[in-house]
């Protein structure tokens, strides 16, 4: 089993299953692209091991506490990767993060965006380590987000 893979599992993680969209969603795009040795991943959402939107839905700072939001980054992670593997195969071939873009869904006067985004951040840190894992990274509030989900976040990686 790949390095990364054998990290998620010590730690009880698992990369859900494609997403379920709601009846009569069309997403003509795709949710991970290769262009050379580069992967642009598009914005997912917090995702159950099923493949369905993970709850609580809503709004950061009115309907999720910080930790909830920071909880939602982190089963993003999840989706992102699940996308990357079913994209390139392997986890391992990721040979640095690059960008990570990271919307809240934000309730008025909410402004902690940053520590909800680093639930990504964290967790992809700490399976690529501070030399792969290391992004740069924009963390902004939102007035809405696609089905109400707390937290969106896109990214950009380098393969190998």
């Amino acid at each position: 089993m790949p390095n990364i893979e054998q990290a998620l599992q010590a730690r009880g993680l698992y990369l859900p299953a494609p997403i379920h969209l709601p009846e009569g969603v069309k997403l003509p795009f795709a949710f991970a692209r290769v262009v050379g040795s580069r992967v642009f991943i598009s914005g997912h959402g917090p995702q159950n091991p099923d493949g369905s939107l993970a709850a609580p839905l809503g709004k950061v700072g009115r309907d999720l506490t910080v930790e909830q939001g920071y909880a939602a980054a982190k089963l993003t992670a999840l989706s992102i990767l699940a996308s990357l593997k079913r994209t390139i195969g392997d986890l391992d071939r990721v040979v640095a993060w690059g960008r990570v873009f990271g919307m809240v869904n934000s309730a008025a006067g909410f402004n902690s965006q940053p520590a909800v985004i680093n639930g990504f951040s964290d967790l992809i840190l700490d399976l690529y380590g501070p030399d792969r894992g290391m992004h740069a990274r924009s963390a902004v509030g939102m007035a809405e987000l696609p089905f109400n989900i707390p937290v969106e976040i896109e990214a950009e990686v380098e393969i190998a």
